[in-house]
This record gives structure tokens, C-alpha cells and sequence, in this order.
């Protein structure tokens, strides 16, 4: 097991160690298999590049890198190095009442620091075979932490007054909701529009491709 990182500077080094290899060759260092694809293994890239970085949160409601108070975030690329997906976040309590403010809230802690690692994920390519890019590391600016904000309170607010139902995935400007389950049959607690708890299909926060674009744009021109 790789112990965590004890400073920005040896996660960032640590980093620079992957870039350039493929996610077989760092799966081999760690005696790891590599699954054919990703759809029965949605968070194997993720998991795979938090063992080779010593990231220690696990099952935590921490950041990644829990002394560091760092979140990792891979960026999948398509084959024309844009971002591929949205990026997700975290869940969302659906039976929330209105006492947490942006300021508590998880999805701005989640996002407070974020390693952003990009990785090839053109289905063309095996999936051992694509590459790691260079990590960075991000947080947000005065305007993109308002804007975050924006479209935080407005999906809570919809959430608050019973509307889960209705929220689709085009509202929010940069932070959208959108189910978080591998199947319509999973269902969790949330409250109506008349204030009773019933059954909803759990949802989670993600990042827009426009907005991720734009750190990778704006990553690239620093």
C-alpha cells in the first residue's frame, strides 16, 4: 500500500511519475488486472489512480487526500483531447430541509481543492492501453465559486420545496443534478412537493463538459 502524500509538492511529483504511462502499465505496478472495459467497472480509473497516488480517504466523507484536504477528480478525454463527461461530484440528500448553506455544504468541499488527472478515454484505444496527461491543480476563482454557488442554491431550493421529481439534467449553468444509480429500480428516501417522504431515484452533482473544458483551457494557457 503507497502511503499518502505529505505535501502538494510530493502529490504533484507523484503525479509526474504517471504522466505518460497507460493504465496498464500502472496496473502492473500495483499487481492490479486491468477490466476489458468500464461498464461493469465505472470507477476503476479513479480507484486505480488513487492507490498509485496514496490517496487515504476511502469510504470517508473527506477529500481524497485527507491531510492535504484534497479532492481527485480524472478528466476523461475523447479523441479530440476534449473532456468526454461530465464530471461527478457527489450525491444529494433528496429529503434535504434547508439548513445547509453553500458554505457547508459538501459539494463546495468536494470542489474547494481538486487534482484534476486527465486520461485518455476514446473507446477506440483498449482500455489498457490509454494514457495519463499531466495532473494540475485547481480552485476555484472568486467568479466560478459564485457561479458554482448560483446553481447550487438554485437545485437545493427546487429540492427543498418537494420539485426532485422535476429537475432534469439542462438546468445549472455549470452544476447539474442527475440520477446517480446504476438502475431506474434503486430508489432512496426524498419529500414531496406536500412535505411527505416518499421513494425517488437517488441523484447526484456534476460538472458540466463546458465547464471542465474551460479549466482545461485555461490549465493549458497558464
Amino acid at each position: 500500500m503507497i502511503t499518502p502524500p505529505t505535501s502538494q509538492k510530493e502529490l504533484l511529483a507523484r503525479c509526474e511519475l504517471l504522466t505518460g504511462k497507460t493504465l496498464g502499465q500502472i496496473a502492473a505496478q500495483l499487481t492490479l488486472t486491468v477490466p476489458i472495459d468500464l461498464q461493469r467497472h465505472k470507477g476503476w480509473v479513479g480507484s486505480l489512480l488513487e492507490k498509485a497516488l496514496g490517496a487515504d480517504a476511502g469510504n470517508l466523507a473527506e477529500p481524497d487526500f485527507v491531510a492535504l484536504g484534497i479532492e481527485m477528480k480524472t478528466l476523461p478525454l475523447n479523441a479530440n483531447g476534449l473532456p468526454k463527461e461530465s464530471t461527478y461530484v457527489c450525491t444529494v440528500a433528496m429529503h434535504q430541509t434547508g439548513e445547509v448553506s453553500w458554505q457547508d455544504s459538501w459539494v463546495r468541499r468536494k470542489l474547494a481543492h481538486v487534482l484534476w488527472v486527465p486520461v485518455e478515454a476514446d473507446n477506440a484505444i483498449p482500455l489498457a492501453e490509454r494514457y495519463i496527461g499531466q495532473a494540475w491543480l485547481w480552485q476555484p476563482t472568486p467568479y466560478q465559486e459564485s457561479c458554482l454557488q448560483r446553481d447550487w442554491e438554485e437545485l437545493m431550493d427546487r429540492i427543498i420545496l418537494g420539485e426532485q421529481d422535476e429537475i432534469t439534467g439542462l438546468e445549472g449553468e455549470y452544476l447539474q443534478l442527475r440520477p446517480k444509480a446504476a438502475h431506474s429500480r434503486i430508489v432512496a428516501k426524498g419529500i414531496s412537493d406536500t412535505g411527505t417522504m416518499h421513494k425517488i431515484n437517488p441523484k447526484g452533482f456534476y460538472l458540466r463538459t463546458q465547464f471542465t473544458r474551460q479549466l482545461l483551457q485555461n490549465r493549458e494557457s497558464n
